[in-house]
């Protein structure tokens, strides 16, 4: 089964993304059975600025996004990149600029599409 997850919202100030990404991380045992891509868009590409530090305690995106990227895809928005100023250079290892043309090959090809 194919699932796709986008999100929209900024890592901190709305759980959005912190809801979408508990969901993907605890669909990941089930991985062998499982095709998982995160496409982030908007405010949501900075869930994969490199280097996020937050207070203890507090949920920190970037370690939720590393077990994703090492069994899933995740795929930024270059658009969405560039309009915040972020480089390729300072995205998490093992995300990657991707394309609206791709968004809509992956969008097509999900079994299922969840948007936060």
């Amino acid at each position: 089964m194919k699932i796709m997850f986008i999100l929209n919202d900024p890592p901190y100030g709305s759980e959005r993304c912190y809801n979408g990404l508990r969901l993907a991380d605890n669909l990941l045992p089930t991985a062998d059975a499982l095709d998982l891509v995160v496409f982030l868009m908007g405010d949501a590409v900075a869930c994969a600025k490199r280097g996020q530090k937050t207070p203890n305690g507090y949920y920190n995106v970037e370690r939720m996004l590393k077990p994703l990227v090492r069994t899933g895809k995740v795929v930024l928005c270059g658009a969405c990149m560039d309009a915040r100023g972020l480089g390729e250079e300072e995205i998490l290892e093992g995300c990657r600029r991707s394309t609206l043309d791709e968004l809509t090959n992956l969008t097509l090809e999900a079994d299922k599409v969840l948007v936060f």
